[in-house]
């Protein structure tokens, strides 16, 4: 749930960032008659998204044997992968991003007008929205020894209260003078995100060593589910959030430590060429 509630929170309020922006970007050229084609764009967003996630959550349980586990590690992988290109991304193009899109709808009004705002309002928060899907299915994938039903249940209760934290903080950006340093929020959930991200890297590890495909070199570092069981609750919510694994294995170890050491220089390297100043910040109330 905590892992569902911190990537929603964090896609949620970027698309609630562009979708304020886009609708900002209307209102000053004064074509309010765009406005429900921005929206329309982003309602086939999110029913997108949600098919997306389903399809892939649908095939993965359809699997069986070396197939599910295969499926699932290429999964952790990907979603990993794309994590990381995020926040690499959101902390070199942020400070852009308002000027960007409000160019995109100038240009789209003025050619080809409501379909072209439609397009963008829709290409925009679907990027956003398949990136969660995917990271939601990883997420159950991870968490899915729990139990079918309340991994369900704690992974969408994760995701809409996620979600329902973004739209509020979306809206109260936009609609009042309250400003929140949105820098700074980068900076704290990209750290977090670095943590899952990693423990998405060493679970698809340990899938391929359940078939064979990556050795282990060491079955077992050490084994501490006497202190916390990983099938255990407080285990399986660990392991969603961090990756945990109570006997994990020297290539599980290795992709662990080595992505957070690896991801962690190259994030505080780029974070120093960045100034301080919370530039979308500024941005997302001029």
């Amino acid at each position: 749930m905590l892992a569902t509630f911190l990537l929603s929170l964090r896609e949620g309020l970027e698309a609630a960032l562009i979708i304020g922006i886009v609708l900002g970007a209307v209102n000053k050229i004064r074509r309010k008659d765009l406005v429900p084609y921005v929206w329309l764009g982003v309602l086939s967003a999110v029913i997108v998204s949600i098919l997306t996630a389903f399809m892939i959550v649908s095939f993965g349980k359809a699997l069986e044997g070396d197939a599910e586990k295969i499926f699932e590690g290429i999964t952790m992988f990907i979603a990993a992968g794309i994590l990381t290109w995020m926040i690499f991304w959101m902390g070199r193009q942020a400070r852009f991003l308002k000027g960007e899109l409000e160019e995109g709808v100038n240009k789209a009004a003025a050619s080809t007008g409501k379909s072209g705002v439609f397009w963008l309002a829709f290409m925009t928060v679907v990027r956003e929205g398949v990136e969660l899907a995917i990271f939601i299915a990883a997420a159950f994938f991870a968490g899915n020894q729990i139990g079918t039903s309340v991994n369900t249940v704690q992974i969408l209760a994760g995701t809409f209260l996620g979600l329902g934290t973004a739209a509020l903080l979306g809206y109260t950006l936009f609609a009042t003078t309250v400003r929140l340093d949105l820098r700074r929020f980068f900076q704290v959930t990209s750290i977090l995100l670095i943590l899952f991200a990693a423990g998405l890297v060493a679970h698809g590890v340990h899938e391929f060593n359940e078939i064979g495909s990556i050795p282990p070199v060491i079955e077992h570092v050490w084994d501490v589910n006497m202190i916390v069981d990983e099938n255990s609750v407080p285990g399986q919510l660990l392991k969603t959030l961090f990756g945990y694994n109570g006997n994990p294995s020297l290539t599980e170890m290795i992709a662990y430590f080595g992505y957070i050491a690896i991801v962690s220089f190259f994030w505080v390297r780029e974070n120093k060429r960045i100034p301080v100043k919370a530039a979308v910040t500024a941005e997302s109330k001029a």
